[in-house]
């Protein structure tokens, strides 16, 4: 499904988040206090085309690397070139080809819902990360306020479907969008899921009206 969508992704992302999606990793990236070590090696894990990886490898004060670690490799190579300090790396997030203890810090954009193992994978990234590094996670959720909730929910159950198919040309990949978001676990429930894979410091906050969250835990 991710091979199908990969020359569309990023056209759709912006287009679908009304490019709220650049500000969400923005957020992440100074989440992740990358400036204790700006010569670092970090980690963005589901990497996909290196969004969230050229995020952080194009900060001017920058000058470690990023390695956007991801099994699609047709995704990858979109990605390929963003940034000079973002290096793509064909990996299985529940089987990262990395020693324990590697990175300075990690990342994970819209990508551990679609773990088959999400404590599998949550235990690795937990396993590459040094001691007292952050990692930092952005996922959908569903906002609290009822009225917004309610306007989301035909947004992302009707309209963003439809125009997923039209433009990606592909059937199923905009329905397994928001069914996958539904059934994700909410952020309260994730937050315990990152403390039981020896996480701590553990919090979240909220973004754009609940429709995102910003997840954070330290190794």
């Amino acid at each position: 499904m991710f091979t199908a969508i990969a020359p569309r992704y990023d056209f759709l992302n912006h287009l679908l988040s009304l490019n709220v999606d650049r500000s969400w990793r923005r957020a992440a990236v100074r989440r992740l206090a990358w400036e204790r070590t700006p010569d670092g090696t970090y980690l963005d894990l589901c990497a996909g085309t290196l969004d969230l990886a050229a995020t952080l490898a194009r900060e001017p004060a920058f000058g470690g690397r990023v390695v956007g670690a991801d099994f699609v490799v047709p995704m990858l190579a979109r990605g390929k070139g963003k940034a000079a300090r973002a290096r793509p790396v064909a990996a299985d997030a529940l089987t990262l080809p990395f020693a324990d203890s590697r990175f300075d810090g990690a990342m994970c954009a819209f990508g551990v819902r679609n773990l088959a193992d999400l404590d599998a994978g949550l235990r690795e990234a937990h396993r590459v990360l040094r001691p007292g590094a952050r990692f930092v996670v952005l996922e959908f959720t569903t906002p609290r306020f009822a009225p917004l909730r309610a306007v989301y929910m035909f947004y992302f159950r009707r309209l963003l479907p439809a125009i997923g198919r039209a433009v990606s040309k592909h059937r199923d990949a905009y329905t397994y969008l928001p069914e996958s978001v539904l059934e994700f676990p909410d952020p309260d429930a994730f937050a315990r899921r990152l403390s039981g894979a020896g996480f701590g410091a553990v919090g979240y906050e909220l973004l754009t009206g609940g429709i995102c969250a910003l997840h954070h835990g330290t190794r």
